[in-house]
């Protein structure tokens, strides 16, 4: 037991040593909501389990390593708040969440990588991005919508998006085809190195 871990313990009565708990960026402690796999250089979980990973093995996803985040993994990056028109209501709305950069680079991706992000939706939908283009568009992977978590059924859990109205690529497009990289319900993101 260290000195710190010694006159925390005196101050609270304890007779046994304080434990460190589990590191935060490792430790998931609710559902899994996304994987990251492929060119990672950081794991948080084994390959996929054929028996109980069904919604992957439906999709044709393998892996040996992977990262998974839960909401709580999600929240602790830092957010960025986005207010796109949306082509479902033709409304803007707030959208937030860390940058889909940052949550790769959890996953040991590094920032400047020359990499292709496979971010696959729920219903199988699959786009191809780049990381550089996810980086020049600031594509947030939004967890809330106008301040609430997203639910499945609806846009989420989360959404790999970008803030169209503001973006010279989308901008002028008409609504419907403004999102077509940005698919709602993501629960994958395959990482390929080019």
């Amino acid at each position: 037991m260290d000195k710190r871990q010694f006159l925390v313990a005196g101050a609270l009565g304890a007779t046994l040593p304080l434990q460190a708990p589990a590191s935060p960026s490792t430790a998931r402690t609710g559902p899994g909501l996304l994987t990251v796999a492929g060119s990672i250089s950081r794991s948080n979980r084994g390959p996929l389990n054929p028996a109980l990973d069904q919604l992957m093995v439906k999709h044709g996803i393998k892996f040996d390593k992977a990262w998974e985040f839960d909401f709580a993994m999600l929240a602790r990056l830092p957010a960025v708040t986005i207010q796109p028109t949306l082509e479902y209501d033709a409304k803007p709305h707030r959208l937030s969440g860390p940058l889909l950069s940052a949550v790769v680079g959890a996953a040991g991706v590094a920032a400047g990588a020359s990499v292709m992000l496979a971010l696959r939706a729920l219903d199988g939908y699959t786009v191809a991005v780049s990381l550089a283009d996810a980086q020049r568009y600031r594509m947030i992977v939004a967890t809330k919508l106008d301040g609430v978590p997203m639910s499945i059924g609806g846009l989420g859990p989360v959404w790999a998006v970008y803030d169209a109205d503001r973006l010279a690529d989308f901008k002028d497009k008409p609504l419907k085809d403004r999102f077509a990289l940005c698919p709602w319900g993501m629960y994958f993101i395959d990482v390929t190195t080019v």
